[in-house]
């Protein structure tokens, strides 16, 4: 049996994404000359994930809340196109990096999962 969905906290989507954001934390030991541009750009993607899933859910129509799921994904594919660039410059090791993207795609999935469902509604 599921649970019932109170809060856009009760969302499977929003709690990964916000671990998600939480695990890009791992930008702190980037360079400090890096501060304003893969680190600040891949911590604002990461944030805006789970921030744009909440947005979504306190929409009234289901148009509204695929537009803010489809903007999480957009993000996501965000952070890791800035994750990606800092492993092959060795800003970050491939172990660390790993997680991050597993995670991004069990969000990404459950995103567009979810946006299927709307879409047959």
């Amino acid at each position: 049996m599921s649970a019932k969905i109170e809060s856009y906290k009760d969302l499977l989507d929003w709690q990964q994404a916000m671990d998600l954001a939480v695990a890009t934390y791992l930008t702190k030991g980037w360079p400090k000359e890096e501060i304003y541009g893969l680190t600040s750009q891949a911590s604002r993607a990461a944030s805006s994930v789970p921030a744009s899933i909440a947005e979504g859910y306190g929409r009234e129509n289901s148009g509204s809340y695929q537009q803010f799921w489809r903007t999480a994904q957009e993000s996501l594919k965000e952070l890791e196109t800035h994750s990606l660039p800092a492993e092959r410059i060795g800003f970050a090791t491939r172990g660390a990096i790993a997680p991050l993207m597993t995670c991004s795609e069990s969000v990404g999935k459950l995103l567009r999962l979810l946006i299927r469902k709307l879409s047959t509604c």
